[in-house]
């Protein structure tokens, strides 16, 4: 195991953010860990999942799968039936950035998806093969959380590892280890809906800050005790718009 572990969450899309981020990455000390949600409502999703895909096969980083990531494989498996609820959360941003602006004016939701497979099918293929977790000594890093009721962590059903949220913010962690998480934004769990900084917890570490929303994006810097450095940036490019 190397001696630091470099996690960065929730890209959604903000290509320019990612690379400031990874510019701190050193390959030779840090584990990287992206933390999901490299895709979605940010205008570059395509830069951010070939970077993400590349980071790992070049690398060694550790990509895990967030519930956007999940949004989009569902949307290719069932495009009709996804579409919809795709588009309300970012989908539309990812669509086009694969193919083209104006994309999805064009092309029926099936259209879109086969075109997709078609030119992106190991991509694809990369996505679906993503972990839902990573253990690094007395740390967890998570999409989403884990289910705290559960006796062992491990059998938190991959749902909730994507999805979960109150409760596992406000549950009581036994685990024993400390849980690096993204999904939901700092500002909410701050509660006052402004404030970016990393959220700590009960051993809980939200790294969130709703970069897409015109907040910020964490690289949080670990070595077996805790927290090294945390490098943020904040998006300057429009307001505060925590549209969820």
């Amino acid at each position: 195991m190397k001696e630091y572990v470099y996690a960065i969450s929730d890209i959604h899309g903000e290509y320019e953010l990612f690379q400031h981020l990874i510019d701190y990455y050193d390959k030779e000390k840090h584990q990287l860990v992206l933390i999901g949600d490299l895709n979605d409502r940010g205008k570059r999703t395509k830069e951010c999942f070939l970077l993400g895909k590349r980071l790992v096969e070049e690398y060694g980083a550790i990509y895990l799968r967030g519930n956007h990531e999940e949004y989009f494989l569902q949307f290719l498996q069932n495009p009709e039936d996804w579409y919809p609820g795709y588009v309300r959360n970012g989908g539309k941003e990812t669509m086009e950035s694969l193919l083209h602006k104006g994309a999805t004016e064009e092309y029926s939701p099936t259209e879109i998806a086969m075109m997709i497979r078609s030119r992106y099918g190991e991509l694809v293929e990369f996505l679906v093969q993503r972990p839902l977790y990573y253990e690094w000594y007395d740390y967890i890093f998570v999409h989403a959380g884990v289910d705290l009721t559960k006796s062992d962590w491990h059998n938190t059903s991959p749902h909730d590892f994507i999805w979960i949220r109150d409760a596992f913010h406000h549950g009581k962690n036994s685990t024993g280890k400390k849980i690096v998480f993204g999904h939901t934004i700092t500002p909410m769990l701050h509660g006052d809906m402004q404030t970016t900084d990393l959220w700590l917890s009960d051993n809980k570490i939200g790294i969130d800050g709703g970069a897409v929303f015109g907040g910020s994006v964490h690289g949080v810097i670990f070595d077996k005790t805790g927290i090294v450095q945390d490098i943020e940036y904040q998006n300057m490019k429009g307001p505060w718009q925590p549209d969820f």
